[in-house]
């Protein structure tokens, strides 16, 4: 009877989104696609604006009579970047996670990065992708791109150059890529007592109505070429996502990857509860020598993430690589020095868990920024992530099992609101690129933007955080969150899975 009811409940959710979002949507395909409409209303200064690298891509617009074919370079780049996305997840976080938990549950962290990234990628060709980057409304895309329908080889998307196009099927695989991690990355809050069941259904919940309207809110705008003039741009605005509107600048994923994904999480380990032991129990990571695979193997992978969001071969994506590189580096030398002052010695857990606080506070800021700003922003990351995982955490009292919260959701929101501060052309920052001057606009506000930036953080906040409240709680009534606690003594990978990582 179970089963039963989670099959009816994902069907009526799904059927809910199509009811309730179908918004009337236009693909906007070179190919196919008419002009934006003119505005209602004046959009803001702050949108008049796009961003020239904020991965916001969506469908190339009409603009262009004759659309240039794709370049081969710049399609070549993002498919590989695609590749180094896929890799973060398989096997990148999975052995970052699985090392961290108690070898008897190292399978089951494995299995639920496994099965929810293939879940989410059949997810998003379905309808992911037409709700996240087709025009709709300001916060839920449409359905025109529903089963990829009207998607050919000949498709293309816009870029952040005008005139410049990818192909689309090569922007959509860059896009359910990510969506594919952001949901893997809630399971380490929760790891080592949910059921395997529950989290699917969760995921499926979430992915629907957390992260594609903030991806649309965050991302979805009608590219450069619809920029022609100050009422087209307004016009564009006016179709973008809700805070693309409002000039909220997200490189590759601050607000919809990993805050996104980090107060889902925390509101899973309030609702899920402790496990069993914690506070009277030592619970150690069983080997640590694969988390520091899994953590290299997201290092690597970022480059993807961060350099390939701008979707074009060229010196934007030089300095996002960069800025990865630095800020990385940086955030994994001061995590290691506030841990050898405060505890007596380094560790290689604390050496790896600052890298991927540098990683996760550089995201949205890596297009942006310039390399001594991402620098300070490593630096910061590794010290306030400790803190995070530490203080922060004892104060919450939750058992964030992974530290999801204090890494990615700490970390994603000091970079996405530091991305308002050190993109300042002042502090070498690239500033916003006017589309209709074709230049970087000259009154960039530090003040204006940190606080369009934390507009954007809090939206993120609390969007996910009632959407992961009513998705678990849902999982909760349908499946039963928790798995039986001989269960969870035992160990998930027998229990749920029947198998073990290793054998004596």
């Amino acid at each position: 009877m179970k089963k039963l009811l989670a099959k009816l409940l994902l069907v009526a959710a799904f059927a809910g989104v199509a009811g309730t979002l179908g918004l009337g949507s236009t693909a906007a395909l070179a190919q196919d696609a008419s002009a934006p409409a003119a505005a209602s209303e004046t959009a803001s200064p702050a949108a008049s604006t796009a961003t020239p690298a904020a991965q916001a891509a969506a469908p190339a617009p009409a603009a262009a009579a004759t659309p240039v074919p794709p370049n081969k370079g710049d399609t070549a780049w993002l498919l590989t970047c695609t590749a180094l996305v896929i890799l973060m997840t398989l096997p990148g976080l999975g052995l970052f996670y699985g090392g961290l938990v108690r070898s008897k549950n190292m399978l089951s962290v494995l299995m639920q990065c496994f099965i929810i990234f293939s879940l989410v990628v059949v997810l998003w060709s379905i309808y992911g992708y037409s709700i996240a980057f087709t025009e709709g409304g300001a916060f839920f895309g449409g359905f025109d791109r529903l089963f990829l329908k009207g998607m050919t080889p000949d498709s293309i998307a816009a870029t952040f150059s005008k005139g410049v196009n990818v192909p689309e099927y090569a922007y959509m695989a860059f896009q359910a890529a990510f969506a594919a991690i952001t949901c893997a990355l809630i399971v380490g809050a929760f790891a080592e007592r949910t059921k395997f069941s529950a989290v699917l259904l969760f995921t499926v919940i979430w992915f629907t109505f957390s992260y594609l309207p903030i991806a649309h809110m965050v991302w979805f705008w009608a590219g450069p070429d619809a920029y022609t003039d100050p009422a087209a741009a307004d016009a564009a605005t006016a179709h973008a996502g809700w805070l693309f509107q409002k000039g909220a600048l997200d490189y590759a994923g601050g607000t919809v990857v990993h805050i996104n994904a980090a107060i889902a999480g925390l509101v899973g380990s309030y609702m899920v509860g402790k496990r069993v032991g914690f506070g009277k129990e030592a619970f150690k990571p069983h080997s640590l020598t694969m988390t520091m695979i899994g953590a290299s193997l997201l290092w690597f992978g970022w480059f993807g993430f961060n350099a390939g969001s701008g979707l074009e071969a060229n010196g934007g994506a030089a300095l996002a690589f960069v800025n990865t590189l630095l800020a990385t580096a940086a955030a994994t030398l001061s995590w290691t020095a506030g841990e050898w002052i405060g505890k007596g010695k380094p560790s290689m857990l604390g050496g790896a868990s600052g890298a991927v606080a540098g990683l996760v506070a550089v995201t949205p800021a890596a297009g942006f920024v310039g390399p001594m700003g991402s620098i300070v922003l490593g630096l910061l990351a590794g010290l306030i992530c400790l803190w995070g995982v530490n203080g922060l955490k004892r104060l919450l009292k939750a058992d964030d099992a992974l530290d999801v919260f204090g890494v990615h959701g700490v970390g994603g929101m000091l970079g996405a609101i530091l991305t308002g501060v050190f993109a300042a052309p002042s502090l070498g920052g690239t500033g916003i690129y006017d589309y209709v001057a074709n230049k970087v606009a000259p009154d960039y506000s530090i003040a204006g933007q940190v606080w369009i930036q934390l507009q954007a953080v809090l939206t993120t906040v609390v969007w996910s955080g009632v959407v992961a409240f009513i998705a678990f709680k849902i999982a909760d009534i349908v499946l039963g969150l928790r798995v039986p606690e001989d269960e969870e003594r035992e160990g998930l990978d027998i229990t749920s899975h029947g198998e073990s990582a290793y054998h004596n």
